[in-house]
């Protein structure tokens, strides 16, 4: 049995996440990649060997996402399946249910909120029985802010009503494969809204706590001086329900998330270019010329990944205390998302963890032990 299989390694975030687990994973580890590709993993393979010649020796799955017998093969021979084959909401759900089937722990880069709540649907208690856990949005997509908030918590006092506020900066260019999932996730905002809501009433709330997301509005903080924008991204979302699963968290709990920029015209452009390109995959015509835009497959050069950056500041409150941590690092859409990815795989391998099982995030599944992995790695959790 395989400690980790990687499906999708011939995609562009995940032959880095391939190359990061070739350089990083602890001697011995019994790894291999999957695919539907034959001769494209055998190029990937042939690669990583160039740099690390144990790579030569990995075992090549052939895998599609079409083919449930095969996910299912893929499943039942590893300990933790890693996933960057996306759109999710089109591709990834097999290879979900084949995981939660066979006790497989899963994680993926899922950024797509309909994705992540049809899996709770589908496949949590089923999940939850075997004792798989599945663990989405692995990458910048949500890490920086699930486990930010959780370091955040931490730092405030237990027992008490704590609110936080959490606001993102970064500088990085996309790939193919991250703009389609986007494209493709704002043609499914009907959709989408129709499905959380079967979410909300299927899953409840927890009992005795209130936790609760801010209602942000776009403005200038002087907190953070900059102008911030509600962020309506999954990353809320996911830091949220960490916050109602764990009690850590307090008797009341209320979130914001923000997206900051230094200057008003910059502020402006986002909220124009965002409300465009939603408005642009409604129309079916117009999304498939979106979509020929830039193809999967493609992504920013290693000169553009090196000068690339995020910063997530948070700013809590607790009882009498009042807390600013940071969660930084480099490259946030490539280089720490692969860097991320592999290792929350790592973690569910290898570390001693919470008992936990079905459709759980990354500060209930991994917490402590994934940031100590993460600031190993170079990514700052740090109190300012």
């Amino acid at each position: 049995m395989y400690d980790l299989v990687l499906f999708g390694a011939t995609g562009f975030t995940g032959e880095l996440t391939a190359a990061y687990l070739a350089a990083n994973a602890p001697e011995g580890t019994r790894w291999a990649l999957a695919g539907r590709s034959p001769a494209k993993l055998a190029a990937v393979r042939e690669r990583l060997a160039a740099v690390d010649p144990a790579s030569a020796d990995l075992d090549l799955l052939t895998a599609d996402v079409t083919d449930e017998r095969s996910l299912h093969a893929v499943a039942e021979s590893a300990r933790v399946v890693v996933t960057t084959v996306g759109p999710y909401v089109h591709y990834g759900d097999g290879l979900v249910a084949a995981c939660a089937r066979a006790g497989t722990d899963y994680v993926d880069l899922a950024g797509e909120p309909e994705f992540v709540d049809l899996t709770y649907l589908r496949h949590h208690a089923t999940a939850a029985e075997s004792g798989a856990r599945l663990v989405h949005s692995c990458g910048f997509d949500s890490i920086p802010y699930d486990l930010g908030a959780y370091f955040t918590v931490r730092q405030l006092p237990e027992g008490v009503p704590i609110s936080l506020d959490g606001f993102v900066s970064a500088s990085g260019t996309f790939s193919g494969g991250t703009f389609h999932s986007a494209v493709t996730a704002f043609s499914r905002l009907r959709s989408s809204a129709s499905v959380a809501r079967k979410r909300r009433r299927a899953e409840g709330r927890p009992a005795g706590r209130i936790v609760r997301g801010k209602a942000g509005k776009p403005g200038h903080d002087k907190r953070i001086g900059a102008w911030v924008l509600p962020a309506p991204t999954i990353d809320p979302q996911v830091v949220l329900r960490s916050a109602a699963a764990l009690d850590r968290y307090g008797p009341e709990f209320s979130y914001g998330h923000y997206i900051a920029v230094k200057k008003l015209p910059i502020a402006l452009g986002l909220v124009g270019g965002v409300g465009a390109l939603a408005a642009l995959a409604q129309v079916p015509p117009a999304r498939r010329w979106l979509l020929d835009r830039k193809k999967p497959g493609e992504g920013p050069t290693a000169e553009q990944r090196a000068e690339a950056w995020f910063k997530v500041v948070f700013f809590g409150e607790g009882g009498d205390r009042r807390v600013v941590t940071e969660v930084s690092g480099g490259d946030p859409g490539y280089g720490e998302t692969a860097k991320m990815l592999a290792e929350s795989a790592l973690c569910l391998a290898f570390d001693h963890l919470p008992e936990t099982s079905g459709q759980v995030t990354t500060a209930v599944a991994m917490g402590d032990a994934l940031t100590s992995r993460l600031v190993k790695a170079g990514i700052r959790f740090a109190v300012r």
